[in-house]
């Protein structure tokens, strides 16, 4: 194949690579709006994003093996045209339950596409080339998932959220006639044509367990019948897949690729990066909407310095590992997004745009950095004809990062935002108390009305109503002779009441941006691990050395 075909090759995978992997954060910032279009709470809309997660996580080992199996190519084809019609049908459903019963689709045809991908491109290219290749694919996963909170706002402010499915279309169709004509079809060759059921169920059933588990984690509570029983299936179930995997002949996940300390170390490295990324895009995302009240096409275009920053620095990192090597490029990108969310705690409510900016610089330098050198390293410590396999497994520990950086961030957000948000409602009503304008009925009115608010929104309008209903009623009761008196009383209690609001209001968004603080440090520390796991996730350069002057 020349270097033409070769290219051509190329971007026809990653056209449908980049789909597939931007459609798992695409949609996060299009929810409200689609809630809006159903009628719905955002705890059932949320499934639009949850149904494609979890299809994905459930299948994605399996999709890998049979890529191995019965042919990248014809799967990886499958995969996109599977993928392109259930984006077509979401794009026009009409009912909540078939948008998730078709999302639901689209997640499993994701599988094939994402986990298959890798190793299709690695028979493009000679075997030299094959850590370049995992670098530049490194560099594309971080893209894409950094990428989807931006082009998911652009689209949605300037179109509808349908587009975010239509544009899948023609991207779906492009990858179908380049891949049908520009690529052959590979195998694993040393894997059989015998398929590992048992293998397949428990697995399966390991990720649908663990997987919903996490995503219901906040909603029923951590420690609830429900997470706990959910849990406890998923460890049977992946003690008995270890099982079967030991003792069948032909094992769907070969676990002699666990033996390498640098492929077990970098994949819990990559898991982490994923938990990680959560921080610095969903959560992020929701501050700025939030917080500083930002549409969601300013969010997006705010978090898509990330993106632009991570495929920046994803080019640069090749550079920086021939001087530093990929451990420590890898572990710096990782302490870069360390040092990016412990940032992001410091930002409050009259932070400005560039103040979040060079934040996302930060994360999105640390992104580019280590996603990128981690999957190329990891990939050039399996042998080849393993990197199906193991590309199945390194997406697999990147879904489940996200999805609970998801499910612990929000926990942590929420758990902290009930503490914050009483905090608050507590000196809003030590600053009314001390107020000398209101009358001792106004004061325990709007009191009354703080305490017995849910969130930290207050609203002006229904203050001044109870004011003029009072008005009214102790106008209509009066002597003429008092009224103007009256009347001066209870205008200046409505100047006071517009006064202060804004006051309240900014005691409330104080109160939550330490909720958010908080939420920003926990992730920075939890992150911290995957600085000591980068260092081991490749073999030291001396040993390389070694074996090419050997």
């Amino acid at each position: 194949m020349n270097k033409k075909h070769q290219l051509i090759s190329f971007v026809a995978i990653i056209l449908g690579f980049f789909m597939a992997l931007l459609d798992t954060t695409v949609v996060n910032i299009t929810l409200p709006k689609m809630a809006e279009y159903f009628n719905t709470t955002m705890d059932q809309i949320s499934w639009v994003v949850n149904a494609y997660n979890l299809a994905t996580a459930v299948i994605i080992i399996t999709a890998s093996r049979l890529g191995d199996q019965f042919g990248r190519k014809k799967l990886f084809v499958a995969g996109v045209f599977l993928f392109t019609i259930s984006s077509l049908l979401c794009g026009i459903s009409n009912s909540l339950q078939l948008l998730i019963l078709f999302r639901t689709i689209q997640g499993l045809a994701a599988a094939f596409v994402v986990t298959i991908a890798a190793p299709l491109s690695v028979e493009i290219f000679p075997p030299e080339k094959s850590r370049a290749i995992m670098a530049l694919w490194g560099a594309f996963s971080g893209l894409a998932a950094a990428s989807g909170p931006s082009i998911g706002g652009i689209v949605t402010q300037f179109f509808n959220w349908r587009y975010i499915f239509f544009i899948n279309i023609p991207i779906g169709c492009i990858c179908i006639l380049l891949t049908i004509k520009f690529i052959k079809e590979s195998y694993d060759s040393t894997a059989s044509k015998s398929i590992d059921f048992g293998g397949i169920a428990t697995i399966s059933i390991a990720m649908f367990f663990l997987t919903f588990a996490l995503m219901k984690a906040n909603e029923k509570g951590w420690t609830s019948n429900f997470t706990l029983s959910f849990f406890g299936v998923s460890v049977i179930a992946l003690i008995l897949f270890v099982i079967i995997e030991l003792k069948v002949k032909e094992p769907m996940v070969p676990l002699s690729l666990f033996k390498s300390a640098a492929f077990t170390n970098g994949s819990i490295a990559l898991f982490l990066i994923g938990l990680g990324m959560m921080s610095g895009t969903y959560l992020l995302s929701f501050f700025l909407i939030q917080v500083r009240g930002l549409n969601q096409l300013s969010a997006g275009l705010i978090i898509s310095t990330m993106s632009l920053t991570s495929m920046i620095f994803s080019l640069l990192a090749p550079i920086l590992t021939r001087k530093l090597g990929s451990r420590f490029t890898t572990a710096l990108g990782v302490l870069l997004l360390c040092i990016s969310c412990y940032l992001n705690s410091s930002l409050t409510q009259n932070s400005s745009n560039i103040d979040i900016i060079l934040r996302l610089i930060v994360a999105g330098s640390g992104t580019g950095l280590s996603m990128a050198t981690l999957i190329g390293s990891i990939m050039a410590n399996v042998p080849v004809n393993k990197i199906g396999i193991a590309s199945g497994i390194n997406n697999m520990t990147r879904t489940l990062g996200t999805v609970l950086g998801v499910a612990l961030f929000l926990t942590i957000f929420t758990s902290n935002i009930t503490i914050q948000i009483s905090d608050a409602k507590n000196s809003v009503v030590q600053t009314i108390q001390s107020d000398t304008v209101f009358n001792n009925e106004t004061k325990l009115q709007m009191i009354s009305s703080i305490k017995a608010g849910s969130n930290k929104k207050v609203n002006l309008s229904e203050i001044i109503n109870v004011i003029d209903k009072k008005e009214a009623t102790v106008l209509a009761s009066s002597p003429a002779t008092a009224k103007n008196k009256i009347k001066e009383n209870f205008e200046a209690q409505k100047k006071e009441t517009k006064k202060i609001m804004p006051s309240i209001q900014d005691t409330f968004l104080t109160y939550t941006v330490k909720a958010f603080s908080f939420t920003f440090k926990i992730s920075s520390a939890i992150l911290l691990p995957g600085i000591v796991f980068a260092l081991f996730s490749d073999k030291r350069r001396t040993s390389q050395i070694k074996k090419q002057v050997a």
